[in-house]
């Protein structure tokens, strides 16, 4: 028995050998290209996610990207229009809707579409006297802290196509997101953590998923990496009980050894992201645990955003976001899900809002008493808007509507580093249904997104599948008047 034993553990050492296509030997001097010992510290591995240098002098050097997934109403939060009050319930002019496309289009074809007039009170705010709804008190009182865009167009009236376009630049899965080409471009300057984080509340996960945060094309190693606001931050971070550290140590020095060589034979990037992978997850599980302990904070600061330690909300995660860029980390996206409000503008609309407001207000008031939002960049928006005509029997009295989607002039705002701050740029017409001044379209968020970080939107590209790739595809202006 004792010899069949001998017999199989020296076939599977053979066969691990094998596969791997090393040598003993090889491992050796791959050990001693790891540790410099040959060819000094040059031979070591190269950090796919290690800081680069940008085109040119950058704005920020981190991004907050606060994603509402549904399309949030811009006439119920940001766009204030009296002429829509005036003509509330009236049928829509023809004139709009002539040529014209909507998701759901029966719901405009079985009947005329009217016009829907907001429930909201907006009031000036701040200095600059921007028009915010009652429905975002705190976002409000940061009036003067932010930059607001209006009539922004995008390509696609569905959910999943549009999210992937304004994270992607594409209406198809399969591109590089955002956060891909960010980290690409430049890395990141943490050590301890991944350059790109993905953390999610709300009831479900966005319409998507993980192709939204995906790297597409590019090296895996740029791809987000989705966080839990509570326990471990990657699950399965923690070592198995048993499992001592220097064990484990030697475990993945070992695998790393073999990597390097396989590495040296095939050229392959992926390899070094794997290597990369490896030596990240082992350091997070000493930084892993230390980012979500806010037991540091204190109480002003957890009650300034709404955090309640160990729960998934989104006042967690602006925190958690806040620390994250405190410890180098490039970019950090928020999604927000259930801003999808076809039938009902009332409570569910409320609900939502209460969710964020106090949170998104904190974030941009901690990061600027801490010296952070001069190198930050916090976003905020969906994917698409909504119409100025309502869904639901806009006839009967007291009846719950809401409104459909519309790719046409929808609102984000900004704030942070390089942005000039109390403005609003772009107007729509008189019922909110198309941009009548500097209408930004997609690609021109995403070129100046990459402007701030220093990066050339034409110049950031990948060659693939016989030509070179960007994320604005062929299309792209960088939006001047937003810029400080």
């Amino acid at each position: 028995m004792e010899k069949e034993d001998r017999i199989l553990q020296a076939a599977t050492r053979r066969q691990f050998f094998g596969r791997c296509g090393v040598s003993l030997g090889q491992i050796a001097l791959a050990s001693l290209l790891t540790d410099g010992k040959m060819f000094g510290a040059s031979a070591k591995p190269e950090n796919p996610m290690a800081p680069k240098p940008p085109h040119f002098p950058p704005k920020v050097k981190n991004i907050i990207y606060l994603f509402m997934a549904g399309g949030p109403s811009q006439l119920e939060l940001f766009d204030y229009k009296p002429k829509l009050q005036e003509y509330d319930r009236q049928v829509a002019p023809e004139s709009i809707m002539k040529g014209k496309r909507f998701a759901f289009m029966d719901t405009f074809t079985k009947s005329p579409p009217k016009l829907l007039g907001t429930r909201r009170e907006f009031q000036r705010h701040g200095k600059s006297g921007l028009y915010v709804s009652d429905l975002l008190p705190n976002i409000s009182r940061v009036a003067d802290d932010i930059a607001l865009i209006s009539g922004i167009a995008t390509d696609n009236f569905n959910h999943a196509p549009a999210k992937c376009f304004i994270n992607t630049g594409s209406i198809r899965f399969g591109r590089p997101s955002l956060g891909s080409w960010v980290t690409y471009g430049i890395g990141s300057e943490s050590q301890d953590l991944p350059g790109f984080v993905v953390i999610q509340s709300g009831p479900r996960g966005p319409r998507g998923g993980a192709g939204l945060w995906s790297s597409g094309f590019l090296p895996t190693a740029y791809q987000g990496v989705p966080f839990r606001s509570g326990g471990d931050p990657i699950l399965d971070l923690s070592s198995p009980p048993g499992v001592p550290e220097s064990s484990q140590h030697e475990i993945l020095d070992a695998i790393r050894d073999v990597n390097l060589t396989k590495q040296s034979q095939t050229g392959d990037p992926e390899i070094a992201t794997r290597i990369a992978a490896y030596e990240m997850a082992y350091r997070m599980q000493t930084s892993g645990p230390e980012l979500i302990d806010f037991s540091k904070e204190t109480r002003k600061t957890l009650d300034m955003y709404g955090a309640e330690p160990g729960k998934a909300t989104f006042a967690n995660n602006c925190l958690l976001a806040r620390r994250l860029v405190e410890r180098g980390v490039r970019f950090v996206q928020l999604y927000h899900t259930d801003w999808d409000h076809h039938g009902d503008l009332g409570q569910p609309l409320e609900q939502v809002c209460h969710e964020i407001d106090r949170p998104t207000a904190a974030l941009i008031s901690d990061l600027k008493e801490r010296g952070l939002l001069e190198n930050t960049l916090v976003i905020w928006g969906g994917e698409f808007g909504r119409t100025p005509m309502g869904q639901g029997d806009l006839d009967k009295k007291d009846a719950k509507v809401g409104r459909n989607h519309h790719i046409d002039a929808y609102s984000m705002f900004m704030a942070g580093g390089g942005i000039a701050p109390g403005q609003r740029i772009g107007e729509t017409d008189d019922l909110g249904f198309s941009p009548v001044v500097d209408r930004t379209h997609v690609h021109d968020i995403q070129a100046t997104i990459l402007h701030l970080l220093g990066l050339d939107h034409k110049k950031l590209t990948f060659a693939h599948q016989g030509r070179q790739f960007r994320l604005t595809d062929v299309e792209g202006q960088v939006i001047q008047k937003l810029l400080a």
